[in-house]
């Protein structure tokens, strides 16, 4: 089964023979491997790059055991470069490497070497990618199956799909676990064994329990505005436990530098500036989550956000919660103010998009309620409102769309229409 990845692929196309190490970040199961020995070998070899030009090394390899030698590495290269066309150098769990940083470095010296890592999440996270090259990498983040990416290969029927996707999330080996034990037992493991421990050994945290509980109140208050204080309050009160928010938001660092989970932050759109704490937290995968809380805490229209700002993030686009306020009188005739908001942000370049996340509107009071942010922002900017019912496109007369959440995620094009 091959699982197509067109996004990240053409991202390392436009990025091929750039002159920069090509760094492929991402959530670890998430495949980044898969993309780099399968899709993109195939690629190179389908445009006539010869074997004997594509020296892929994957170093958690017992059999590659002494080329994690830094000059074992470099003698290997150079011996296999014989001639003046590219050779396209990819190394998979590059943190093995010792002196790796300086190994990548030499590389980018040899004038016809094209470099391509990977690198797990103990040693190689995403602030090493912008400190260890200092702007000789390029990075690409790869996330979790989208949901367009998994149905193309789903066995079964689009709900079927959906159910299990919501559920389950989009770790590529979800895909080969045929039954709900197997797939539950599968995040869970994963989460604990090779996730937090990553994060414990990384940053020798001795207090594990604590990180452990943080991570379920982000995983029970997903989509929820929150801050280092409001968690340090939350375990005076209801753990009994005293934790300093600064403590607690190195933990939250540890996490999103991880890939675990991704910070928004808060935008005020009018006034065009950023607004420190608090931030909404979401999971790089859905499955995790779910299966992190046990699959006890299954509400539909936080999962549905989660799942929308990951489309957003798969699709490039820098995402933020907005903020706009409105202005009125109240029976007094006194000007009043209101806090409005704008569930995601979605910027890339000059492109920009307002994105509500509704999971249903069945009456004309909540549609207006989800309405009135985005009516109040007064740009030209398109305006979207994604729910849960299965619809296409719908406009109403003050431009603002209204797509059903399965077609917004099926369609690459969902943001244009």
């Amino acid at each position: 089964m091959e699982i197509k990845r067109d996004i990240y692929l053409n991202r390392l196309i436009r990025r091929e023979k750039n002159g920069l190490i090509k760094v492929i970040t991402g959530v670890r199961r998430c495949g980044k491997s898969y993309l780099l020995f399968n899709l993109f070998h195939h690629y190179l070899t389908g445009k006539g790059i010869t074997e004997d030009h594509i020296i892929e090394i994957a170093l958690d390899d017992r059999s590659n055991k002494a080329l994690r030698d830094p000059d074992n590495m470099l003698q290997y290269v150079k011996e296999r470069i014989v001639d003046s066309a590219t050779y396209y150098i990819i190394l998979d769990e590059v943190q093995l490497l010792d002196e790796f940083e300086d190994v990548l470095n030499s590389f980018l010296h040899i004038r016809n070497a094209d470099v391509y890592v990977t690198g797990s999440n103990s040693r190689f996270l995403s602030s090493d990618v912008i400190t260890e090259f200092r702007g000789r990498g390029d990075e690409i983040r790869v996330y979790p199956l989208s949901f367009r990416e998994y149905s193309s290969v789903y066995k079964g029927s689009p709900d079927e799909a959906w159910d299990d996707y919501f559920t389950y999330g989009g770790l590529p080996l979800i895909l080969s676990r045929e039954t709900a034990e197997e797939k539950s037992e599968y995040l869970m493991s994963l989460f604990q064994k090779v996730y937090l421990s990553d994060i414990v050994d990384r940053h020798r945290i001795r207090n594990r329990e604590e990180l452990d509980e943080l991570v379920d109140i982000l995983a029970s208050a997903v989509g929820s505005l929150t801050s280092p204080l409001k968690l340090a309050n939350t375990f005076k009160s209801v753990k009994k436990k005293a934790i300093s928010d600064k403590t607690l938001k190195k933990y939250m660092d540890y996490l999103t530098d991880a890939f675990l989970v991704n910070k928004a932050v808060r935008y005020d759109i009018k006034g065009k500036k950023y607004i420190g704490s608090p931030a909404k937290f979401y999971f790089a995968d859905v499955g995790l989550r779910n299966a992190r809380l046990n699959f006890r805490q299954m509400e539909e229209n936080h999962i549905m956000e989660n799942i929308i700002y990951n489309e957003l993030r798969v699709r490039g686009y820098h995402v933020d919660v907005g903020l706009v306020e409105q202005f009125g009188k109240n029976s007094e005739h006194k000007t009043t103010k209101k806090q409005l908001e704008v569930d995601f942000v979605a910027t890339k370049g000059s492109e920009k998009y307002y994105i509500q996340s509704a999971f249903a509107m069945t009456t004309p009071e909540k549609q207006e309620q989800e309405e009135r942010p985005l009516n109040a922002i007064g740009d030209s900017f398109k305006k979207i409102i994604v729910v849960r019912d299965n619809i296409k496109v719908r406009r109403n007369d003050m431009g603002i769309v209204t797509i059903g959440i399965r077609n917004f995620l099926l369609d690459e094009n969902s943001l244009y229409l």
